[in-house]
């Protein structure tokens, strides 16, 4: 069933008192990100910001998962694109992640079970995040030949970190280590984990909302000062040359998603780069 097959939004929104929450809502696929999600998201975002009333913007994932990735059926059905068709759309969902850390509002990721690549980016894109004890981490892209679309990970953890983590296309980076690291703020029992995040946005959405926004644009000012965009930028247009060489690796991949499903694919390649079945 298509997610235009059904009848729930693909993106829930509440309001507690001053705090916003957003709920990706496409549990059978991990809340992984197709153009629909990211359309809705980029919605939502767009009215908190224009809303008097709210003061912080909570984000998490219905289900099992915040969030899987990127939608790699969605990826094999579109085809090989060229060097321009990639560019654009890197730099489209680029954009899209620039769009959570310019927000005017703060807003925090609620972290529980799987945030992995894509997801991982999202959740750096938030201003904080706040872990489940059961969430994990990672980047699994280079495993089959595919790159980092937002390349955030350096700028919140540091180069040597950033660098072992995408090398390895590690994609069991525990919650404590995420925290360790610095990727994450908090982390907490999982039970807890909605009454802590909202916790902590009740306590910003306390002080006074020109100040916080005025703040965030300082810090933010930190890495724009440091090269920042310029990174975002030029990461965009490696990507597309990862991308747009077709790597065999990566032709694999989307043969397999597309002939026998996203499961059997998976499988080729954890069992090709960690042995696993």
């Amino acid at each position: 069933m298509t997610d235009h097959a059904r009848e729930e939004p693909v993106l829930l929104t509440e309001d507690v008192g001053p705090v916003r929450r957003l709920t990706m809502n496409r549990p059978k696929s991990l809340n992984a990100l197709n153009g629909e999600l990211m359309v809705a998201l980029g919605g939502a975002l767009e009215a908190a910001a224009d809303d008097d009333d709210v003061r912080v913007v909570i984000l998490r994932g219905a289900g099992r998962a915040f969030c899987a990735g990127y939608d790699l059926n969605e990826d094999a059905e579109g085809g090989i694109l060229d060097a321009a068709g990639w560019y654009a759309e890197l730099k489209h969902s680029t954009d899209q992640m620039l769009a959570i850390v310019d927000h005017p509002k703060p807003v925090i990721a609620s972290v529980h079970s799987y945030c992995l690549a894509g997801g991982t980016d999202l959740m750096l894109a938030c201003d904080l995040a706040v872990a489940a004890d059961d969430a994990y981490f990672g980047y699994v892209d280079i495993r089959f030949g595919s790159g980092v679309v937002s390349m955030l990970l350096p700028w919140v953890v540091g180069v040597r970190a950033a660098k072992e983590l995408l090398f390895t296309g590690e994609d069991r980076v525990s919650a404590a280590e995420a925290h360790r690291l610095g990727m994450v703020n908090r982390v907490v029992p999982a039970g807890e984990l909605d009454e802590a995040t909202l916790a902590l946005a009740e306590s910003i959405a306390s002080n006074e909302p020109f100040v916080i926004r005025a703040t965030k644009l300082a810090v933010n000012r930190a890495w724009d000062v440091a090269g920042f965009r310029a990174a975002m930028a030029a990461n965009t247009e490696l990507d597309v040359m990862i991308e747009s060489a077709n790597l065999p690796a990566r032709d694999e991949f989307r043969t397999i998603t597309r002939e026998q499903g996203l499961k059997a694919a998976i499988a080729w390649r954890d069992a090709r780069y960690r042995g696993r079945a």
